[in-house]
């Protein structure tokens, strides 16, 4: 089998809504779609799903690099030998850990497909059969957050991630809000998005305390691994566990987490990680350091929300609550059926491949180029 063709697209799909963190409000997603076609005319797709901010390289990066520099290296290889491939385009250009992952999505795809199974079979097996999700609630006023959670909570969602930043009595007030108005049965989780430094987000951890969290996600810069560790000790005797997020990106960052005791949890993404085999070894390792794992990025498109979640199925490591919930913030979608995770909950796909297909007319109607996309 060989590819015979890459074809990338830009799209610009409109968000429910305006979504703000620390980086950045937004109203559209920008991201990236690869499609692959090998002999006999299968078909695999790769998504990526840049945030300014956030990602390391943007969505006219992704567009140019994967089309200057990773299509034509892909000409004639065996989308099946997904060791071989990586191999090829990894020395080609450094870093774009997420233009390598939508190509490696999109020949696990292929690779799925023409083995007649879904890529959770394919990466070693489901261990769950049932998926359960995560709410995401922004930085809004006590009342608006508290409102907005237990709506989540009566669609049958069981935990929700705040987003914290800026202040931290306001975070404090807006915590406080959700757990009176959700009750003691519900999980909530806090994300500073690297906001804070680390004796803020000491005093923070303090201050939440009382209200029972599951995590408190990101608390320092990403390069402050020494802080979040220092975060970890200080929360960890209140009874608050510590996530990394932006401070991991490959196995040799993680490895420095876990040196450091900088995390109780770790949270990874397939098109971060640079694709499944990457992240599934990542899993496995923070599994080995007695770590658990969270899996998800909010404003994936169907592609990469059904690689994330067919990649959580996989490993009982992976804490319920998966963050890959981008179809609850999207508008629309360029898949040709749009997952639907308003119950908080999902049966496992079963593919073949991502059990995906993509919607041309939505491609050719979300269309972004270069120029619109920088």
């Amino acid at each position: 089998m060989k590819i015979e063709k890459v074809e990338v697209f830009g799209v610009a799909v409109p968000l429910i809504g305006e979504y703000k963190n620390a980086y950045l409000t937004k109203t559209v997603q920008k991201s990236v779609i690869v499609r692959i076609t090998a002999s006999g005319g299968v078909t695999g797709l790769g998504n990526i799903d840049p945030t300014p901010g956030y990602s390391k390289e943007q969505t006219p990066d992704h567009l140019e690099v994967l089309r200057g520099k990773f299509a034509p290296l892909l000409l004639g290889m065996d989308p099946t030998n997904i060791h071989v491939v990586l191999a090829k385009i990894e020395p080609a250009v450094k870093g774009f850990l997420d233009s390598k992952a939508a190509i490696e999505m999109a020949c696990v795809d292929i690779a799925a497909r023409v083995a007649g199974m879904p890529v959770h079979t394919y990466l070693g097996g489901a261990v769950k059969e049932k998926l359960l999700f995560n709410a995401w609630i922004g930085i809004l006023p006590p009342d608006e957050a508290a409102k907005e959670t237990l709506g989540w909570k009566r669609k049958g969602f069981r935990s929700a991630k705040i987003k914290v930043g800026g202040n931290i009595e306001a975070d404090r007030d807006r915590v406080k809000a959700v757990r009176e108005a959700v009750g003691p049965d519900f999980q909530i989780r806090i994300d500073a998005n690297a906001g804070y430094d680390a004796a803020a987000s000491i005093r923070l951890a303090q201050m939440v305390a009382p209200f029972k969290l599951q995590l408190f996600e990101q608390p320092v810069p990403d390069h402050d691994i020494a802080g979040m560790a220092k975060v970890r000790r200080e929360a960890n005797a209140v009874g608050v566990p510590i996530m990394a997020d932006e401070s991991v990106l490959d196995h040799a960052s993680l490895i420095r987490i876990i040196q450091a005791e900088a995390a109780d949890i770790v949270k990874v993404k397939v098109m971060k990680q640079g694709g499944f085999l990457n992240t599934r070894r990542m899993i496995a390792t923070a599994e080995a350091a007695g770590i658990r794992c969270v899996v998800g990025h909010g404003f994936g498109l169907g592609v990469n929300t059904m690689a994330e979640i067919m990649l959580a199925a996989t490993s009982a490591n992976v804490l319920d609550g998966l963050e890959c919930v981008g179809p609850l913030n999207t508008a629309d979608d360029i898949v040709t059926r749009k997952l639907d995770l308003s119950s908080g909950s999902l049966a496992l796909p079963a593919g073949p491949g991502l059990g995906v297909t993509l919607d041309d007319a939505k491609l050719a109607k979300y269309r972004l180029d270069l120029k619109a996309a920088a």
